[in-house]
């Protein structure tokens, strides 16, 4: 009988936390250009920041001119040193979530008991990541009035406080827990859909369902992450405030400020870059467990 700590696919909770480390920073580097381009898509009006109008690629030409290929990667140390700790914590709770809520009994697809054990992954995942994206975004913004990672951490935390480091921690889990619920049922849904056989699920049925998952539950939850975005900004460079971090509250003074399309913006670069980051992600992570399995 094997050991108690090996019941997830056949590998220990260690194991799952190492795939998923180097799924995190695989997908976060890899995509982090378009990342920033969604950032400054959503975000408030900056000085040289108005994109939203902007084509995606005229957009990123822009960035490039002004800033050099450098500016498309503000914040990206930020990103990589804190997606590693993140997604091994995400993956393996995902892993045992799901093992705990019979995700793995028999060889039938379980979508809700695989949608809850992603919502519950999203709390494990947010609460480390927040205050990385935080720093990140403010990082990615033009013009950015800080000179680097430490600059940023010690002028919030001198100006306003741990608290600016949380600020969008409700919203970001009032966005993750549907988005990570709908991305992992998914995903485990189009795998099952994609591939021919129960024993036949290569690379290429891991790419495609990621892209599925990742694309499609961005697009859904792009208001929410407007208004994540703009409350992790709120200060910089910027007179506006929200004086709440409701999203509801946010999301009303936006609408009365730039209509509806002010929820939407960035939303194609959001697709841009989950589609693809999921794709990369899975894959790395479903190969990382193939070779720790070996």
């Amino acid at each position: 009988m094997p050991p108690a700590e090996d019941t997830y696919d056949g590998l220990t909770f260690l194991s799952h936390m190492l795939a998923g480390a180097v799924a995190g920073v695989a997908e976060h580097v890899a995509m982090y250009p378009v990342d920033t381009l969604k950032t400054r898509m959503q975000a408030l009006g900056h000085p040289g920041q108005r994109l939203r109008g902007s084509s995606m690629s005229r957009a990123m030409v822009a960035i490039v001119q002004r800033e050099g290929i450098r500016g498309l990667y503000g914040g990206v140390w930020a990103v990589a040193w804190g997606a590693g700790p993140a997604h091994a914590l995400y993956f393996a709770a995902y892993e045992a979530s799901k093992e705990a809520l019979g995700g793995n009994t028999g060889k039938e697809h379980h979508p809700f008991a695989v949608a809850a054990a992603g919502a519950s992954a999203a709390v494990v995942n947010d609460t480390c990541m927040v205050p990385v994206d935080v720093v990140k975004q403010r990082l990615q913004v033009a013009r950015s009035p800080y000179k680097g990672i430490r600059d940023c951490v010690g002028r919030m935390l001198r100006e306003e406080g741990l608290a600016a480091f949380f600020k969008s921690f409700k919203t970001t889990l009032f966005m993750n827990v549907p988005f990570t619920a709908c991305y992992f049922a998914t995903y485990e849904s189009a795998k099952k859909a994609l591939r021919r056989s129960e024993d036949e699920e290569g690379l290429l049925v891991e790419l495609v369902a990621g892209g599925i998952a990742g694309g499609g539950a961005a697009a859904l939850t792009n208001p929410l992450d407007v208004v994540k975005t703009r409350l992790q900004l709120e200060g910089v460079n910027s007179a506006t405030r929200y004086e709440s971090t409701s999203f509801m509250h946010v999301a009303k003074k936006i609408v009365a400020e730039e209509g509806s399309r002010g929820l939407w913006g960035g939303v194609r670069a959001r697709m841009l870059f989950h589609a693809p980051a999921a794709a990369i992600s899975w894959g790395v992570y479903e190969s990382m467990k193939k070779v720790l399995a070996a």
